[in-house]
């Protein structure tokens, strides 16, 4: 079985799993992700090992960077594929949907890892689940908010003299509550 979760890492530093923790391999597994900013020609593929919230708290397996076609944000589409074999060796294979080109990466085992080691990192994450979750949700949220407030100015700015000065003036103030609750959590 996988003694700790493998995964990648995601906008905002966060870890993906893609093969649960105790998974019996052989096995195979993936999802489909997509560009997080406009225009990006590539994506980093951190792959991680771990059962922490953050990816920076996992191990680094390794690391590889797939090129595609520039794109708006969230149209890129890259499959991510984690196989693992018999004798636990991890194969990462990374498709652009797009132009259908494939990146297989070979990885160490992922299965090769002492009972201290795996112990370690276990209680490490349940000793501290609740902050790492916290943190997990309020990275989330910041990303929510990169995308809805420019897209709540957006459309103040295409809806004109159809929002009141009083909406126009809750709706601001609003977004400054939301920024400032960024700046205020990451000091």
């Amino acid at each position: 079985i996988t003694p700790l979760s493998l995964g990648i890492e995601t906008f905002g530093g966060l870890m993906n799993v893609i093969v649960p923790r105790n998974t019996t391999i052989p096995c195979k597994a993936g999802e489909m992700f997509t560009n997080a900013a406009a225009n990006q020609r590539s994506m980093r593929i951190t792959v991680l090992q771990g059962d922490r919230e953050m990816a920076r708290d996992n191990w680094q397996l390794g690391q590889f960077e797939i090129p595609f076609a520039s794109a708006p944000r969230g149209q890129a589409r890259v499959g991510v594929q984690f196989e693992i074999d018999a004798n636990g060796l991890l194969s990462v294979l990374v498709r652009d949907i797009a132009t259908g080109r494939d990146t297989k990466v070979q990885m160490q085992s992922a299965v090769e890892v002492s009972d201290d080691v795996v112990e370690k990192m276990l209680s490490d994450s349940l000793e501290h689940a609740f902050d790492h979750i916290g943190e997990r949700a309020f990275a989330e949220a910041c990303l929510k908010a990169d995308e809805m407030l420019p897209a709540v100015e957006t459309a103040l700015r295409r809806l004109g003299g159809e929002v009141t000065p009083e909406e126009r003036e809750e709706i601001s103030q609003l977004m400054c509550q939301v920024q400032e609750a960024r700046e205020k959590h990451s000091l």
